[in-house]
């Protein structure tokens, strides 16, 4: 029990905590300021119920773990790249809706308005889908900075069979929208998901 409130348990768990409040806070908070306070719901903050059970199991696995293989969590090295690349992937997210603006929505747009236009400059340049790949980067490197192998794992195939799914299905309407307009920039730039085309 001594090590759930030892040095370590403490720092990478409060670094955990810190980095999903300001995640989901920061979402909610730049849905307000672009959309409006009643164009929002509590959608924005992007928690549904498999969020919060890989987030219970995560918990889960770092306070076993760190009970019976303390010295598991003792990888600095690792602990402190998996902070740094929190912080980028979240970098990539709040970019991409700074970026996109009102273009930009948690839910996919099936019908098109005169607010959507397509998004080809700053971090769209680089990267097609730079929010899906900002959370990407940001849900699996929690699980490094925690030291959890076996979120790592699981998060990663989780998070990306979702956006092998959601990135095919947006893009499909994004051509009806924009037509070959969409079809030259994603023939150009990456989605920005590992091997999800």
């Amino acid at each position: 029990m001594t090590e759930i409130l030892g040095y370590t348990a403490c720092r990478q768990l409060s670094q955990m905590f810190f980095a999903i409040i300001f995640f989901h806070g920061s979402e909610y908070f730049l849905a307000v300021i672009i959309h409006g306070r009643s164009s929002v719901t509590l959608n924005s903050l992007l928690v549904s119920k498999q969020y919060l059970l890989a987030m219970m199991f995560s918990l889960l696995e770092y306070c076993i773990e760190v009970v019976l293989f303390p010295e598991l969590k003792e990888h600095w090295v690792i602990s402190d790249l998996g902070l740094a690349l929190v912080v980028i992937g979240e970098i990539i997210r709040k970019m991409s809706i700074i970026t996109a603006g009102k273009s930009f929505t948690h839910l996919i747009r099936v019908y098109h308005d005169e607010n959507h236009q397509l998004i080809t400059h700053g971090v769209y340049r680089f990267i097609r889908h730079p929010g899906y790949c900002g959370f990407f980067i940001w849900s699996v490197d929690t699980q490094i900075m925690l030291c959890n192998p076996i979120s790592t794992i699981g998060f990663a195939v989780v998070v990306w069979n979702f956006f092998a799914k959601r990135i095919p299905y947006e893009e499909y309407f994004l051509r009806q929208f924009f037509g070959a307009q969409y079809e030259e920039y994603a023939r150009k730039v990456v989605s920005g998901v590992p091997f999800v085309n």
